[in-house]
């Protein structure tokens, strides 16, 4: 089953990075028709509340094929996406490529959010859009963010909320496999493809979980933001 594939943050790892690999060409497709079209709106806002500027050197973890980074590189900062797959990263640099006015410094590249390829204090900025969800060990993956990140850096993630409430939580899951079900089924003739996004739900500790996680790993100011009426969220915080 499913859930036992993703009990264990091994199984959870190999699970993710060959589900990332099967989807990754229909990756844009799937953003936008899960949100109803509503995901580059969310970015968006997300970028807004970052609030970047030229002088800002930001990472974009879990970065897909592009879109936050994008999206910040067009405020004027030097960016780096990264991901763990590289079918991922190949389509996100061909957007850079198409795009190649005024994208100087925007770079892409392969490499696993849990072990992070840079020095400490790199950054200004750590992005991520579905990705903390997603980590075989949600922990792990927030100390390497806050290691990356100077004194006084941001971090702000994107991603499904947990609902709190038993029976919205349960309507909410359902419907999720429901329709994650079909689209599996229909782009890859595999229905657990998406159910993977209801399945990740469970077992993730929702928006206030990690607003605590973020302030006992050394983040301040932590504060989530409710989207689509609490079922998304997106994070803000900073390095203290």
């Amino acid at each position: 089953m499913l859930r036992d594939r993703i009990a264990t943050p091994e199984g959870k790892r190999e699970y993710v990075r060959t589900l990332f690999a099967t989807i990754a060409d229909r990756y844009d497709f799937i953003t936008v028709a899960l949100s109803y079209g509503r995901d580059r709106a969310w970015k968006a806002r997300l970028v807004d509340l970052a609030a970047p500027s030229v002088r800002t050197r930001a990472l974009d973890l879990a970065t897909g094929t592009g879109d936050i980074a994008f999206a910040v590189a067009d405020r004027g900062a030097r960016v780096v996406g990264l991901d763990v797959t590289r079918r991922m990263i190949e389509l996100a640099d061909a957007k850079r490529r198409s795009r190649a006015t005024g994208r100087s410094a925007l770079r892409f590249l392969v490499g696993d959010m849990m072990s992070l390829p840079f020095a400490s204090a790199s950054f200004d900025l750590v992005t991520t859009g579905y990705g903390l969800r997603n980590v075989p060990h949600l922990e792990t993956a927030v100390d390497e963010i806050a290691r990356v990140l100077a004194s006084g850096g941001q971090m702000l993630s994107l991603d499904f909320n947990r609902p709190a409430n038993r029976v919205v939580r349960a309507v909410y899951l359902a419907y999720l496999t429901v329709v994650g079900g079909a689209l599996g089924w229909l782009l890859h003739r595999d229905p657990d493809t998406y159910r993977y996004i209801p399945a990740s739900i469970r077992n993730y500790p929702g928006a206030e979980g990690v607003v605590r996680l973020l302030q006992a790993r050394g983040f301040s100011r932590v504060r989530y933001y409710r989207v689509l009426g609490g079922l998304m969220a997106i994070h803000h915080a900073v390095k203290a």
